[in-house]
């Protein structure tokens, strides 16, 4: 009996996450050092705020739809670890959608179950979700909504993408790759014609496009009325507002973290924080017209360089791309030895380097700010060089195949 199934792969992530997240209640009782993210007891506190009646943004650092908070309402009234779990739930599905995906994609049931553990038995994804952060919320929703575009279900694709774009601004930037996928080519035989500009536009503009703008369009929109309602101005303002004049003082894996702290107390930090969103801006979008026709590795690509070059960036934030490497490693070239080592070296010998400067300064208290920044320019100069060597190594897989071009090949 094979050991290596679908099954069996699932199994291991759940016990996994379940052995982690209840070794992070001992360790939470019994050392210094917690296991649980402060973030999770922001989330509690906000979701306290909203069952007594108040906002979410009572407490401050809750910089998150107040969606989360009221899912998080059970952590008062049921049990503190009940988000915990959540999350855990949500990271499974991720698994769960990566072995649906490749499933679908026409991969043997072995081979989907091998990919699955890059996300399944990852114990630094694992160890994120286990510890209180809510992005395997977001992954899942992400992951659902691309899930429905896979099966032609625009209308729930585009549901579950408004919902994702709701929880954290950044799927935006899928909009693109899933507008380019969305072509008449995939939903019609009828070849594309000479036309005007403006016959050209019509053409473009396919029922699925216009579908997918409203009914997204529509949830997004809806949800912040909603909150916009209840919570006013606040809601605005902490969910997304400050998220683009975000300033922050505190070290993480970006390069920009210096010059912002330098200058943090000046009107030149915003201008930093803002200008930083200029080149992020341009590679995310060439990125997702040059390989808009395969979304999976599109959105891929345009996650690794958003978070490459977002002026803040933290552990947290490679689970964006982490839930999309499953689906896409099938149709890379390169090979395990040495090539994949060596990428896998590189990522993660340079956050090593990062973390013994960071380990100096909070622990030792010795003054390696400088050495902090050079270490954040080599992270980001070695993520560069991975995108690079993806890139040219990978096989570009389009979603879906033109039905002209199924019709003109039968």
């Amino acid at each position: 009996m094979p050991i290596l199934t679908i099954n069996n792969v699932l199994a291991g992530g759940v016990l996994l996450r379940a052995g982690m997240l209840f070794y992070g209640l001992w360790q939470d009782a019994h050392m210094n050092v917690k296991y649980t993210d402060i973030d999770y007891s922001v989330f509690t506190d906000a979701a306290r705020s909203v069952w007594n009646g108040g906002s979410p943004y009572e407490r401050s650092t809750y910089r998150y739809t107040p969606l989360l908070a009221w899912l998080l309402t059970p952590n008062i009234w049921l049990h503190p670890t009940f988000g915990k779990w959540l999350f855990v739930l949500c990271d499974c599905i991720v698994g769960y959608l990566i072995i649906r995906i490749l499933r679908e994609r026409k991969l043997s049931e072995q081979t989907a179950a091998a990919y699955s553990m890059l996300w399944l038995l990852n114990p630094q994804v694992a160890t994120i979700s286990t510890r209180g952060s809510a992005e395997a919320t977001v992954c899942a929703t992400v992951m659902a909504a691309f899930y429905a575009f896979q099966r032609k279900h625009v209308i729930w694709g585009a549901i579950w993408f408004g919902i994702s774009v709701h929880l954290k601004i950044y799927p935006i930037i899928y909009a693109l790759p899933m507008l380019i996928v969305l072509d008449r080519a995939t939903f019609s035989s009828i070849p594309k014609p000479s036309l005007s500009l403006w016959g050209k536009i019509r053409y473009e503009a396919t029922k699925q496009r216009l579908m997918f703008f409203l009914v997204s369009g529509s949830v997004f929109v809806g949800l912040n009325i909603v909150f916009y309602i209840v919570y006013g101005r606040e809601f605005l303002d902490e969910t997304y507002i400050y998220h683009i004049s975000r300033k922050d003082h505190r070290h993480n894996y970006s390069m920009w973290f210096l010059p912002i702290y330098l200058k943090f107390f000046s009107p030149a930090s915003i201008t930093m924080g803002l200008l930083s969103f200029l080149p992020q801006a341009l590679v995310v979008t060439v990125l997702g017209f040059a390989f808009g026709k395969d979304l999976y590795f599109a959105t891929f690509l345009q996650t690794f360089a958003f978070v490459a070059f977002n002026k803040v960036c933290t552990a947290q934030y490679f689970m964006w791309y982490i839930c999309l490497l499953p689906v896409i490693w099938p149709y890379n070239t390169l090979r395990l030895v040495p090539d994949t080592l060596l990428l896998i070296a590189v990522w993660f010998g340079s956050q090593a380097l990062y973390l013994q400067q960071a380990y100096r300064l909070e622990f030792l208290g010795e003054n390696t700010f400088n050495l902090l920044w050079a270490a954040g320019a080599i992270i980001f100069t070695a993520n560069i060089w991975i995108l690079y060597k993806l890139i040219n190594s990978q096989r570009v897989v389009p979603l879906f195949k033109s039905t002209v071009d199924h019709k003109k090949t039968s």
